[in-house]
């Protein structure tokens, strides 16, 4: 048992920690299972689920607005959104056979050795302690995060919002060279 105490960093293991897990392994999973998927439905539906894992993690963060708007925007809306999409759109089933080939397997392995590297850093890294108050209260979350959206992420936010805007022009720019 001290061995595995050590390998988490003493964490105490509370429903929350056991929580955070589970949901980190699902976000992951369904996240490989969508690169893995051939079908663009269950594309569509391992994303959803992946949605749905990371409001979970906004709620044990405390961040009640973020995790239902999570719920209401991506899991609900974006993910129908896809699905109809895909119904609507003409995709052809028949789909050509990959062979596991030097490239795959060089990626697999870029893949293991960033994720290695990417745990030695968590583990080498001295991290500060905890902050004794949450930056926000949870029962206010949504007033604490509109005041940190609009006054130290304002740029950012506005940023986004040009993104956004660039991205639905070309969306319309491109459907309409289709026809």
């Amino acid at each position: 048992m001290r061995a595995v105490t050590n390998w988490f960093g003493g964490l105490a293991w509370t429903g929350q920690t056991v929580a955070f897990f589970v949901l980190a392994v699902v976000v992951v999973l369904a996240a490989v299972m969508l690169l893995q998927f051939r079908k663009v439905m269950y594309m569509a539906s391992s994303i959803g689920l992946v949605f749905l894992g990371m409001a979970g993690m906004y709620v044990l963060l405390g961040a009640d607005f973020l995790a239902f708007a999570q719920i209401l925007i991506y899991a609900g809306a974006i993910t129908i959104l896809m699905l109809f999409a895909i119904m609507l759109t003409r995709h052809d089933e028949v789909e050509e056979e990959e062979r596991a080939g030097l490239r795959q397997w060089l990626a697999g392995l870029g893949a293991v050795a960033l994720g290695a590297a990417m745990l030695w850093a968590i583990r080498t890294t001295t991290w500060p302690a905890a902050p004794a108050q949450p930056p926000w209260p949870a029962r206010n979350s949504v007033t604490a995060l509109a005041e940190t959206l609009f006054t130290s992420y304002v740029v950012p936010f506005e940023l986004v919002s040009v993104l956004l805007t660039v991205a639905l022009v070309g969306a319309v720019i491109l459907a309409r060279k289709g026809d």
